[in-house]
């Protein structure tokens, strides 16, 4: 039969192109079965979806990878309606989105909400996919969204997204908190500059706002560009303190939203409130990932093999989710500079003949161990509690970002013996 998707008239279809709103008309097949009652029984279908800001290409496909329809839609009220609408005329209906912690998570989310089920689709699987078929691997909005039902129609253990609103709130928190860092120290450099030309061999290293306020107060230029530049620092230092009470805030407010959660991460050397608070949204469902190894490939510290003959040897691995990848940099960082059993390690390696780049991933593949064991303690500890305890997790994802499945080494580096002390951040590994 044929099927125009919206079913509209061609002058309204004209007028809709302008707003970056088309209209495809394709032949489909019929999407039902006649059984011998003569009863029609549904079909389930998978639903691909290339995502923009201001559209989306969808295209329908069954279990077989024939396509059934396709068409984009407007990611504004009316259109996000009208594909919704469509997409549930077929019963047993999968959503496969690419990139939902990405440019697809907008529109991710307002299907979950609306009771659909959606599964995230990583970039990096729809791209091979479209690379290995016909067509020289072109890039068009159709061929994406037909990439993307492809892999959710061969693809097992694809994460499933459900929206939980505490971890969307960490989640947009801790990324206020990277913003406001990032301004900060644009901000605090702009102050260096300034006070460099106003005072011989500028103002000390690290520098508060405080301190920066009484030095500006004891100079008093008398030249114009002088009193210019003394102007111009006074304003900085005071957008200085202004961030610094907002980071302050924030720092509060996450603290209060990580130890509602009932999670310990706080307890471990080295992560402060927006690094538990990233954590806890990236990674969302702990249970996800079979093992500490799964976890490390998807946080890329886990190392790629790279041996060839008779030469045994690992290279340093850059796939993987870099904002969890950074967090357990800093964790690192931090216990390098105190006398903690991270610290000891790292010493160990270093005596053992391994260079101080290697002994620091190795450390970071360590701490990735002692992070996945504490995170499902933790939940294992909340779905325990029930509903009379903290909330608890559904086997799903509830964190929309790339499948565990990356493909990296699983293979964890050998350590020291573990530590039974509470406070011991590598007892864990």
């Amino acid at each position: 039969m044929a099927l125009t998707w919206p079913a509209v008239s061609p002058d309204t279809a004209r007028g809709e192109a302008g707003k970056g709103f088309v209209l495809l008309e394709v032949a489909v097949p019929s999407l039902l079965n006649i059984t011998a009652m003569g009863e029609e029984e549904a079909l389930g279908v998978i639903i691909g979806m290339d995502p923009h800001k201001r559209s989306a290409t969808i295209e329908v496909v069954d279990d077989r990878g024939v396509v059934m329809a396709k068409g984009r839609f407007g990611t504004d009220k009316v259109g996000y309606r009208e594909m919704l609408a469509e997409g549930r005329r077929f019963a047993d209906r999968v959503w496969a989105v690419e990139g939902c912690n990405g440019i697809g998570k907008h529109i991710a989310h307002r299907l979950v909400h609306d009771g659909e089920t959606v599964l995230d689709v990583p970039p990096k699987l729809s791209a091979q996919v479209r690379v290995f078929a016909t067509g020289n691997g072109r890039k068009t909005d159709p061929v994406d969204a037909h990439s993307v039902a492809m892999v959710a129609l061969r693809t097992p253990n694809l994460v499933r997204v459900e929206v939980d609103d505490d971890l969307v709130v960490m989640g947009m928190l801790a990324d206020r908190r990277d913003v406001l860092g990032r301004a900060r120290t644009q901000t605090i450099n702009r102050v260096h500059r300034l006070l460099l030309e106003l005072f011989p061999g500028g103002a000390k290293q690290f520098l508060s706002a405080q301190q920066a306020r009484a030095l500006i107060a004891t100079i008093k230029p008398r030249d114009l560009p002088g009193k210019t530049r003394r102007r111009l620092a006074v304003e900085l230092i005071t957008e200085l303190e202004t961030t610094d009470r907002k980071i302050k805030a924030l720092k509060k407010e996450l603290t209060a939203l990580v130890t509602a959660r009932g999670s310990t991460l706080l307890q471990l050397h080295g992560i402060g409130p927006s690094t538990a608070a990233r954590l806890l949204a990236d990674v969302g469902d702990i249970h996800r990932f079979a093992d500490r190894d799964r976890f490390a490939s998807w946080n890329g510290t886990a190392p790629l093999d790279a041996s060839s003959g008779n030469q045994q040897r690992h290279r340093l691995s850059r796939a993987g989710n870099h904002r969890i990848n950074r967090a357990l940099h800093i964790m690192a960082v931090v216990q390098l500079r105190n006398q903690t059993e991270g610290r000891a390690y790292f010493d160990t390696r270093k005596a053992g003949g391994m260079p101080s780049m290697m002994a620091m991933r190795a450390l970071k593949r360590r701490l990735s161990n002692v992070v996945y064991a504490r995170m499902l303690a933790d939940q294992n500890r909340r779905e325990t509690a029930g509903p009379g305890g903290h909330s608890g997790t559904t086997l799903q994802s509830s964190a929309t970002d790339l499948t565990p499945h990356i493909g990296s080494s699983d293979k964890p580096h050998p350590g020291p013996a573990n530590h039974e002390t509470r406070t011991s951040t590598l007892a864990a590994s």
